[in-house]
């Protein structure tokens, strides 16, 4: 059987291509819809006879041709169409550059600088306020201080940090 397809499947190349292209008009995608039909009918006439080879290659490419050619409306509809190298470039990317860690890193070296040139209460204020998130009565409790220091500790680390940060200051 597999001698015979060969046979008529060469003999109906040319129109099998024909028929392909004039559906996709492409030829790479016709030379591989002509690829797979050759395939399926491989497999079919391994399960049993086919009547009319021919005629089972012809249906098999056209199918092919319009299930590609649905595939691509598909993707045309729901999917964004690739954009060239250029425009690809132009992308934000969710990661940081190094540029930007740098930044960061500095400006994080100089918060922790800050926090570290404050008065050990005022620091264990702000730690157990921001970092804890204790509210004001609770850190005085704490503390065993009242809730009028905790307030003026706070206000003197938080202005202490953003006079460092707004000066810049490095170790």
């Amino acid at each position: 059987m597999s001698a015979s397809l060969n046979a008529i499947y060469l003999d109906h190349r040319r129109s099998l291509l024909g028929r392909a292209m004039r559906i996709v008009r492409n030829l790479q995608t016709a030379e591989d819809l002509l690829q797979e039909s050759y395939l399926r009918a491989r497999n079919a006439a391994a399960k049993g006879p086919i009547d009319n080879i021919g005629a089972f290659l012809h249906r098999t490419v056209q199918n092919l041709a319009f299930d590609h050619l649905r595939r691509c409306r598909t993707q045309e509809r729901f999917e964004i169409a690739p954009t060239d190298a250029l425009e690809a470039l132009q992308i934000a990317s969710e990661t940081p550059s190094a540029e930007d860690r740098l930044l960061h890193r500095e400006r994080l070296t100089c918060f922790m600088v800050a926090l570290d040139r404050l008065p050990e209460r005022a620091r264990q204020v702000w730690l157990l306020s921001r970092v804890k998130g204790m509210s004001y009565p609770q850190i005085a409790a704490h503390l065993g201080v009242s809730q009028g220091t905790v307030f003026n500790d706070m206000k003197l680390a938080m202005g202490h940090v953003v006079d460092a940060m707004a000066r810049g200051e490095k170790v």
